[in-house]
């Protein structure tokens, strides 16, 4: 069986593989949807596992996760009982063991999701596979870094704004009012995931609505709007 370095090795050289092919004029918008396409059809759904909204993904030892619809949080509880939000995954984005030293690490489905298992051999000998995965880690690195900056916020409000602006940029889309974030995090998942607490953060929320920053839509979406964060820059811009 493969070890998960070995992986990262093969993975490396076809990106770099990959980059010398690619023209600076080449377009790569497209290069997510056709990754998800090439997974569907490869496969032809053998490996495809459909996940209920709520349902734990059993994290095997020797394979990896690719989230094909759909949204997953990665967790762990603290030393205390804690739950700890350590990330969410969406679409062409990998999880499994194999990426995480944590203990007591879980992969918990946020809304109803497909995902298709791959084996650790079958990830290196794919190279489509594989340049999907080194562009879907380049993007979780990205992820965590804002994170580690949003919690690096003394202000919770500061924090909460952020981690939404985070939420908007990668799981937003354009509604009449602004971005509205299509996924759904309980007051407490957004508590866990800055290190504070549910009734800070239910506070903070309500903070904003009232300055007109967020809004709540008829299927309880949260709604960053265009004149509350417009304001929010003009502020900065003339402190």
């Amino acid at each position: 069986m493969f070890g998960i370095d070995v992986v990262f090795n093969t993975v490396f050289f076809e990106f770099t593989e990959f980059q010398m092919l690619v023209t600076p004029s080449a377009d790569l918008s497209s290069t997510a949807l056709s990754f998800q396409a090439f997974i569907e059809s490869s496969y032809d759904n053998r490996n495809v596992v459909h996940v209920t909204s709520g349902s734990f993904v059993p994290l095997l030892k020797n394979s990896v996760w690719f989230v094909i619809r759909g949204m997953v949080k990665l967790g762990a509880l603290s030393v205390h009982g804690d739950e700890l939000v350590l990330g969410l995954v969406g679409p062409n984005e990998p999880f499994g063991a194999a990426f995480t030293n944590v203990e007591a690490y879980e992969a918990v489905a946020i809304t109803d999701c497909d995902l298709l298992c791959c084996n650790l051999a079958e990830l290196e000998h794919s190279p489509q596979l594989a340049l999907g995965f080194a562009k879907a880690m380049a993007a979780r690195y990205r992820q965590a870094e804002s994170m580690l900056a949003l919690l690096g916020l003394r202000r919770v409000e500061e924090r909460v704004r952020g981690f939404l602006e985070l939420l908007a940029k990668d799981f937003g889309e354009p509604c009449e009012a602004g971005l509205r974030v299509t996924l759904r995090m309980t007051h407490q998942e957004i508590a866990s995931a800055l290190s504070t607490t549910r009734v800070t953060v239910t506070r903070v929320l309500g903070q904003l609505r009232d300055e007109g920053w967020l809004q709540i839509d008829a299927s309880r979406h949260l709604v960053l709007t265009d004149a509350g964060r417009h304001s929010t820059v003009m502020a900065c811009s003339e402190s």
